[in-house]
Parts: C-alpha cells; sequence; structure tokens
C-alpha cells in the first residue's frame, strides 16, 4: 500500500514539476502563463497523496513514530504546502522548481531506509511540540531556499546579467520582504516548539535531546538578531542571506543531524 502511494504521490509531483516549468518557460518567453488552474489542481492532489504517504507510514492507532526518513518527508511536505499557499497570492512557482526535486528525494528516503523508531504517544500534548517544531523546521527551510534565490537574483542584478530563472522572480525588495516575513513566522513557530518541549518533555538528558534542545536556541537566537538587525539597523541583502544560512544550518544540525545520529550511529553500537 505504502508502495502504490508513494509512487502515485511520485508521478504528481513530477506532473507538477514540470507543469511549473512549462509555465516558467512561457514567461521567459514573455508569454502569458497557462494552465494555472491544472497546476493548483494537480499540487492539491500532490499533496493529497504524499499525505496519505506519509499518515501510511508514522501513524500507529493513537500513536505516531517518525524516522529520520520519514521526518524529511514530513519537512517537505509542509514545505510544498507553505509554497502553495504562499503562490497563490505570490508569483512564487520559481521557488518550485527547486522545492519539488527535494521532496521527491525525500520521498524515497523512507523506502530506501525503513528504519524502526520507538512510537510517541500523542495523548501527552508530545503532539503539539512535534506538530509546532515540524512547521518551523518547514518555514525556516523555505526562508533557506530563498535566501539562495535572493543571493542569486543579487548576483545577477550586480553583474547586470538578469537572464534565465532571474527574469521571473518578483522584484528583489519583494523577495527581501517575504524572506523576513517567513523568518518571522519561523521563529514564532520555533518559540513555540521550544516551549511546548520544555512543558511536555520529561528528562531532556536522559532522552539524548540536550543537544537538540541547544542547538535549537542557537539557531532561534540567530534568527532573532537578524529580525533585530532588520528592523534596528536596516540589515539586509548579503548579510541577511548569510545569517539566514548560517541559522538554518544550525537548525537542520539540531534536528535532522540528532536524529541521524541516534537511528544510524549510536544505535549500531
Amino acid at each position: 500500500m505504502t508502495i502504490t502511494l508513494n509512487l502515485c504521490a511520485t508521478l504528481a509531483w513530477l506532473a507538477t514539476w514540470l507543469l511549473i516549468g512549462g509555465r516558467l518557460r512561457d514567461r521567459l518567453q514573455t508569454r502569458s502563463p497557462k494552465h494555472r488552474h491544472a497546476l493548483i489542481v494537480l499540487w492539491v492532489v500532490a499533496l493529497g497523496l504524499h499525505g496519505g504517504t506519509i499518515l501510511h507510514q508514522v501513524w500507529q492507532a493513537g500513536s505516531i513514530s517518525i524516522s529520520f526518513a520519514a521526518a524529511s518527508s514530513i519537512v517537505m511536505w509542509l514545505c510544498n504546502l507553505l509554497l502553495f499557499i504562499t503562490m497563490l497570492s505570490r508569483p512564487l512557482e520559481t521557488l518550485g522548481i527547486f522545492v519539488v526535486p527535494i521532496t521527491l528525494s525525500a520521498m524515497l528516503l523512507p523506502l530506501l531506509s525503513p528504519a524502526q523508531t520507538p512510537t510517541i504517544n500523542l495523548n501527552n500534548g508530545l503532539g503539539v511540540h512535534i506538530f509546532t517544531s515540524l512547521l518551523a523546521y518547514s518555514m525556516l527551510t523555505l526562508a533557506a531556499l530563498q535566501a539562495l534565490l535572493l543571493a542569486l537574483q543579487n548576483r545577477h542584478l550586480h553583474n547586470h546579467h538578469p537572464g534565465g530563472l532571474i527574469r521571473t522572480l518578483p522584484p528583489l525588495l519583494d523577495m527581501e520582504a517575504l524572506l523576513f516575513k517567513l523568518i518571522l513566522l519561523g521563529i514564532i513557530l520555533l518559540s513555540f516548539g521550544l516551549l511546548s518541549g520544555v512543558l511536555y518533555i520529561d528528562n531532556l538528558f536522559a532522552q539524548h535531546l540536550v543537544h537538540k534542545t541547544i542547538l535549537s536556541i542557537i539557531a532561534w537566537i540567530v534568527f532573532t538578531v537578524l529580525l533585530v538587525g532588520h528592523w534596528q539597523y536596516g540589515w539586509r541583502g548579503r548579510i541577511a542571506i548569510r545569517w539566514t544560512l548560517s541559522g538554518f544550518f544550525i537548525l537542520m544540525l539540531a534536528f535532522f543531524g540528532s536524529k541521524f545520529v541516534l537511528e544510524f550511529l549510536v544505535k549500531p553500537l
């Protein structure tokens, strides 16, 4: 069942990616992009099938089991959901060209490495911590991808060669404004995730979660300093890009790095 759902979701994402590429090609050729409604329908279908795959992999009668591979798939599903919602009001299809291939790679991981992890009971409030944390990681992943696009856009504009995909992006100031909105929302969600972790997780040290917590707090500080610097001192451009990517790297080490170590390095010993 899981393999069938995964295959259907993969085909739906591939079709979505091809349609995004076709619409971007129309823009590059200064033609009006076609098939917007078809893209929306395909995106919703892909999200539904991918979501069904995730539920089948992690849900176990009132509890969940989230491995490194399943977490990667969930984060990318949430990234696509957030991007889809944003795309309805902003021309951000270019970001989908990069997000969808990463999503396809993440979908393959649970099939290639079906690691068994302890189940988590959702009745004790821990589900709030898990959901807000995953949503925060997804929001800040989008922010990191947005920062990479912004870096590319900055480079081309400074070299006076705004060609290719760069021409399909919104204006530079709009891209920067969106970046800081994504970071702000990500910080709010990460704050809820950290707070709920303190409330619902007992004995952090015994559960080997202390390194994850410390790195998450460091990432929270990095993103917060960036926002304060932007509001108070007008930080933008390369400074904003570097701080965003640094915070994202630390946050990914906190979550995915800790899960990878616990599942693939510690357990075999």
